[in-house]
């Protein structure tokens, strides 16, 4: 069974940074795409950043210069840099990963999501 599982949200003031972590587990043979999503209550969930398991980027237009998405293979981990916090990024963010599992082959999977909150 593959899961997802995020850490590294939390309460940050205005300018700060935080360090998102997803590590996938389970039976898991090869992983594709992985990413960062955000969903504000009532908001549809969209993307924030991407990274293909070459090493490609794709960073949504709000984020670009502020975030970065590092990525262990070796560890199965994707990692969200986020710098410059404003309040507007203030809302859950989620994981996921396209891959190949042993069983039951090809998906996508989601981590449960970690909020993430910048106030002062």
């Amino acid at each position: 069974q593959v899961q997802l599982v995020e850490s590294g949200g939390g309460l940050v003031q205005p300018g700060g940074s935080l360090r998102l972590s997803c590590t996938a587990s389970g039976s898991i043979f090869s992983i594709y795409t992985m990413g960062w999503y955000r969903q504000a209550p009532g908001k549809q969930r969209e993307l924030v950043a991407e990274i293909t398991s070459g090493g490609s980027t794709n960073y949504a237009d709000s984020v670009k210069g502020q975030f970065t998405i590092p990525r262990d293979n070796a560890k199965n981990t994707l990692y969200l840099q986020m710098n410059s916090l404003k309040p507007e990024d203030t809302t859950v963010y989620y994981c996921n990963a396209h891959l190949l599992a042993i069983v039951p082959g090809h998906g996508g999977y989601w981590g449960q999501g970690t909020q993430v909150t910048v106030s002062s």
